[in-house]
């Protein structure tokens, strides 16, 4: 059930755990990790019945270098009871960060990687993994970086699990699209993370624009989707609006958004997965990203 406890150095704000959890069974589940510089999730789902048996949520304290960050995260992960086993099904590791591009299939060169990257990011490849993931219901790939002692220290964990690394655009965008498979084609998708603004908007059923928004207060959120629908020529009266994350149904924020986007209601939980009666404490909009990795393959 839900727990926040909290250590000098991180707070677990959320805990739900089902009944159905059964520590035999991890070689039939599934692990997903999402983590940036100051948060990190997780999620267990049964691989042969899709069913979500778990989920975690801590805040972290600030650092000031990935080796801190490394060190943060190295200390949760020896204090949990599941995190360090080693005999799951498989391992999603999402990284959240600003060094990623899209680059349409047709013009992706795997020798490349480094340079789609230098077009947005700084990059040291030395001290840098450059990974890429290729969408599976989209014609893009996601080119992102992660630093080798991260890299390094999270692959060393899982030697006989099949791991795989992903950038939190990935697990939106695929959840994006299967949501928006069943839902009006002209619509603009949101997700608030707690740092950042994530705008996705399809076309025809398709990935036609995607981006993420540093904010820094609460007007940035207006700013940057007023700014989008703009570039996009989208009616910001008649556009469908779809929100999720971190925002309460009754917050003022949410009463704000309202003000400049008539038509916003929150996006749904993902049917894809199957959820006991503990996950009714989670607000059916929140933790988006996380249960997206699932689509991600």
């Amino acid at each position: 059930m839900g727990k926040d406890t909290a250590t000098a150095n991180y707070k677990l704000v959320h805990k739900v755990k089902d009944d159905k959890f059964d520590v035999d069974q991890l070689h039939h589940y599934n692990l997903h990790i999402s983590f940036g510089p100051r948060d990190l999730q997780l999620a267990v789902v049964d691989n042969e019945s899709n069913r979500c048996l778990l989920l975690e949520d801590y805040i972290l304290a600030s650092v000031s270098s990935y080796q801190e960050l490394q060190a943060l995260l190295s200390r949760i992960f020896e204090s949990h009871h599941l995190l360090t086993a080693g005999f799951w099904k498989k391992v999603r590791i999402a990284v959240k960060n600003n060094k990623f591009s899209l680059i349409p299939a047709p013009l992706f060169v795997k020798d490349a990687l480094t340079d789609y990257l230098a077009l947005n990011s700084k990059i040291d490849p030395d001290k840098e993994k450059v990974l890429y993931y290729k969408h599976i219901h989209t014609d893009a790939i996601c080119v992102f970086a992660v630093h080798n002692v991260l890299y390094d220290w999270l692959a060393g964990l899982y030697p006989n699990a099949e791991v795989g690394f992903i950038h939190q655009s990935s697990a939106i965008i695929e959840g994006v699209i299967n949501y928006g498979s069943n839902h009006r084609n002209d619509s603009m998708f949101i997700f608030i993370d707690r740092f950042k603004l994530h705008v996705v908007t399809l076309r025809d059923k398709n990935l036609e624009y995607y981006n993420q928004f540093v904010i820094k207060e609460f007007n940035d959120y207006i700013k940057y989707i007023m700014l989008v629908l703009q570039g996009l020529h989208r009616d910001q009266k008649k556009s469908q609006v779809a929100l999720w994350g971190y925002i309460g149904r009754e917050s003022a924020h949410f009463k704000e958004f309202h003000k400049y986007i008539r038509n916003l209601s929150f996006g749904d939980r993902p049917n894809y997965l199957k959820f006991g009666y503990v996950f009714d404490e989670i607000q059916d909009h929140q933790y988006f990203d996380l249960y997206s990795m699932h689509l991600c393959d």
